[in-house]
């Protein structure tokens, strides 16, 4: 019988560069796979997962209008390419066994079922795996924004941010040689220090619905399952 996991119900908050490989842009079927069978791991311990994704390995919203593009525009088609590398990781799940659903904040009835709250609870009492894509919905809001949202609607314990780093550190890691790595960190110190783990808004969200997050390198392999049971592992803020 699997151990069990100190939390019941996660949300989980990939960046899109998690489907490409290091460095690289567009999806790696590989690397999908990777992530999947991590998933079905920690779903046989009994965790129901809710899984939000970004879109930054196939367009930047943010990026786009710096080159002139209206951000209106931009954000919108960002919130597309985070569907596309959500029908990416929902197939590689289905492959190896997971009931995976996909649930869009813009209407897309071919692809995926529209957002509706009930119906997203109700999969995951049925040990559904669901990935929340297109954001909110709403320009001018980021997947973090809406990664901090669906996991209160979902009644989520954690927000677990998955990163290319192992943690917040008080500078970029991958160009400040002398950051210092946080073990513990408040909501309001994120704030305060203007800490970019997550945009303002989510971290508001987080501390005003109290809802801890993890943040920690997914790419590490265990990390993520050594989180979930209580272990030591990157960055924890509440």
């Amino acid at each position: 019988m699997p151990p069990k996991a100190k939390y019941k119900r996660i949300l989980l908050k990939i960046g899109g560069e998690a489907l490409a490989k290091d460095g690289g842009y567009g999806i790696d079927p590989v690397v999908a796979n990777s992530l999947a069978k991590e998933f079905k791991e920690i779903h046989k311990c009994g965790v129901d997962i809710a899984i939000v994704i970004g879109g930054g390995n196939i367009f930047r919203g943010l990026e786009a209008e710096e080159l002139g593009m209206e951000r209106v525009t931009a954000d919108y088609m960002g919130m597309l390419a985070t569907c596309i590398n959500g029908m990416a990781l929902q197939s590689a799940m289905e492959k190896v066994g997971l009931d995976t659903r996909m649930m869009t904040s813009i209407s897309m009835h071919q692809m995926a079922e529209p957002y509706v709250r009930r119906r997203a609870m109700r999969h995951l009492e049925k040990k559904r795996v669901i990935i929340f894509a297109g954001g909110t919905g709403n320009p001018y809001f980021t997947t973090d924004t809406a990664a901090s949202l669906r996991a209160v609607e979902m009644n989520a314990e954690i927000i677990i941010k998955a990163t290319k780093v192992d943690g917040i550190y008080s500078a970029d890691p991958l160009i400040d040689k002398k950051a210092k790595k946080y073990q513990k960190l408040s909501y309001l110190q994120i704030l305060k220090d203007n800490l970019k783990v997550m945009d303002s808004t989510s971290i508001s969200l987080c501390m005003d619905n109290k809802l801890p997050i993890i943040v920690l390198n997914l790419k590490k392999k265990g990390n993520l399952k050594n989180a979930l049971f209580g272990k030591k592992v990157g960055t924890y803020v509440g």
